[in-house]
C-alpha cells in the first residue's frame, strides 16, 4: 500500500506546482484556466490573464519584475482579481495538457504578440486588451485594470 501512495502524493505536488506557477508576495497565478474561471465565478472577481514568454521574453520578464512582483500590485490584486499565467516558455518543461490547454487560449482570444494582457469576466468575457509591455509599475497597472473593470 505505501508503494503505491508515494506516486499520487507525487502527483498531487506536481499538480500543485503546476498550479501555483508564478508567486510573488503570496499571489497565486492559476495555469489551469478552468479552475480560475471556476474560482473568479464564485469569489465574484474578474480574471486577469498574462500571455507571456516567461523565460525568453524580455519584455515580459520586465512587466512581471516591475509590476507583478511589486508589493502594491500583490495588495491590489489578492483582493481584486483572479490571476491567470498563459505561459509559452522555451526552455521551462510544460505539460502536454498545459500547453495544449495555453494554445487553445491563445487562438480563442487572438493573441498573436507577447506580453498580452486580457481582463475576463467572471464568466470569461473579454473585458480589456492590452499588448505589449505597459510602463508604469503596478501604479499604471492598477489604474488600467480599475478602468477596464468601470468600464464594464
Amino acid at each position: 500500500m505505501k508503494k503505491q501512495a508515494l506516486p499520487v502524493f507525487l502527483a498531487l505536488g506536481l499538480m500543485a506546482v503546476i498550479g501555483a506557477a508564478k508567486a510573488a508576495d503570496g499571489l497565486v497565478w492559476q495555469t489551469d484556466f478552468k479552475a480560475a474561471l471556476a474560482e473568479a465565478r464564485s469569489a465574484n472577481k474578474p480574471i486577469l490573464a498574462d500571455f507571456t514568454g516567461s523565460d525568453w521574453c524580455g519584455w515580459c520578464i520586465k512587466l512581471s519584475k516591475e509590476t507583478f512582483s511589486q508589493p502594491a500590485f500583490a495588495e491590489f490584486a489578492k483582493d481584486k482579481l483572479i490571476l491567470l499565467e498563459v505561459d509559452f516558455p522555451q526552455a521551462k518543461e510544460q505539460s502536454a495538457e498545459l500547453k495544449k490547454q495555453n494554445e487553445g487560449l491563445q487562438q480563442k482570444f487572438g493573441v498573436e504578440g507577447f506580453p498580452t494582457l486580457v481582463v475576463l469576466s467572471k464568466s470569461g468575457k473579454e473585458i480589456a486588451r492590452h499588448v505589449g509591455y505597459l510602463p508604469g509599475g503596478p501604479e499604471a497597472m492598477i489604474a488600467w485594470i480599475n478602468e477596464s473593470i468601470a468600464k464594464h
